[in-house]
């Protein structure tokens, strides 16, 4: 195991008490393993118990897609870890559609629950408390295929670009209460999901927009690319930084 120290040699997140959403594989997997590495106390979630829970971190099974959902899992995150001073927005996803006119309202909705209206209705629970202690940090994940705005993801990426400026908004808003607010935006990144969906829009007769050529640094992207990047995000190494939008991604996209 790697240990995360900072120059005086102690793990840097040392009591710290996290919340990943999303934690069991991919690069969800990957964050919670690099804050358990640095030290913090972690929770993660999923809808299932389907993947691999890191060893180390505490597990609850959660759907963060409805207030419900988000309201049990403030709850447990209230009674497993005592509070949240870190909290990492990591679930998401979106299935293809041929035709971007044709993606039925429920996967709009969805997408919309999953990507965007989760952080927003999780924030809205765990903030307070962090504006009590006057310190905490709040990090989202978006992903760099939004200033593409492919058509067979559309519903996702219009999500994820709702959470970017969502993000810069609630940065300015918390941060007189000491609560810092960052985007970390991955490109295309070797996990399960990631290909899966990448299979399925390869089935579909999508139009222009389907690229699988190798993003300019020479490879795609892994799973511990985008959890180092977090994991600065959050550490005392970027105090100085919120309403931030860290793209890794390769070179992949151009972002204006």
């Amino acid at each position: 195991m790697t240990t995360i120290e900072n120059g005086s040699g102690t793990r840097e997140l040392a009591g710290k008490r996290a919340l990943v959403t999303g934690g069991t594989r991919g690069i969800g997997a990957a964050v919670v393993r690099r804050l358990l590495d640095a030290g913090a106390e972690v929770l993660t979630t999923a809808r299932s118990a389907a993947g691999t829970v890191p060893e180390g971190a505490a597990f609850v099974t959660a759907d963060v897609r409805t207030r419900d959902g988000a309201q049990a899992l403030a709850a447990a995150a209230q009674e497993v870890l005592g509070g949240v001073d870190v909290l990492v927005h990591n679930a998401g996803g979106a299935g293809p559609h041929a035709d971007a006119v044709a993606i039925p309202d429920e996967e709009w909705q969805n997408a919309l629950d999953l990507n965007f209206l989760a952080s927003v209705r999780l924030d809205s629970l765990l903030a307070p408390g962090m504006r009590e202690r006057r310190s905490g940090v709040i990090l989202h994940v978006s992903s760099a295929a939004v200033p593409a705005a492919l058509p067979p993801f559309l519903h996702y990426t219009a999500a994820k670009a709702a959470l970017e400026n969502y993000s810069r908004g609630l940065a300015s808003q918390l941060a007189p209460s000491g609560i810092r607010v960052n985007t970390v935006t991955p490109g295309r990144t070797a996990t399960p999901g990631g290909e899966a969906t990448r299979k399925q829009w390869a089935l579909l007769d999508a139009g222009p927009g389907q690229d699988n050529t190798t993003p300019p640094l020479g490879r795609d992207g892994q799973p511990d690319d985008i959890a180092h990047a977090v994991l600065f995000l959050v550490s005392d190494r970027a105090s100085w930084l919120t309403g931030s939008n860290l793209v890794v991604d390769g070179g992949e996209f151009t972002r204006g």
